[in-house]
């Protein structure tokens, strides 16, 4: 949706202004297209696992598979218990106010 909205094409099109967008696609598009691998998702949707707050963004391609993202304003206290036997490690700057939670096997730290 951005790149369509910053190259100007409107948010409703008719059948046959998609169909011509699909059969001659711009240089951008084919460039989008082609970035997409399917390896990572273009979106993912994030919920707070202590309020439940959520919201979709972009992932980051440093982003490690979370156990589970929590809102900054929490207290440790209120986040779901650690597993005996293992570690956790937290990622701040995740959306607009989360942290990543990474939880594993002591084993595998």
């Amino acid at each position: 949706m951005e790149m369509a909205q910053r190259h100007g094409i409107p948010s409703r099109l008719t059948e046959a202004e998609l169909a011509e967008l699909q059969n001659n696609p711009p240089q951008w598009l084919l460039q989008s297209r082609a970035n997409r691998t399917g390896k990572r998702p273009v979106w993912v949707h994030l919920s707070c696992a202590v309020c439940g707050y959520s919201e979709a963004i972009r992932p980051k391609k440093w982003w490690p598979d979370f156990s589970f993202v929590f809102c900054g304003h929490h207290r440790n206290s209120e986040l779901p218990e650690l597993y005996a036997g293992q570690v956790r490690s937290e990622f701040d700057g995740i959306g607009s106010r989360f942290i990543g939670v990474v939880d594993v096997d002591a084993k595998q730290a």
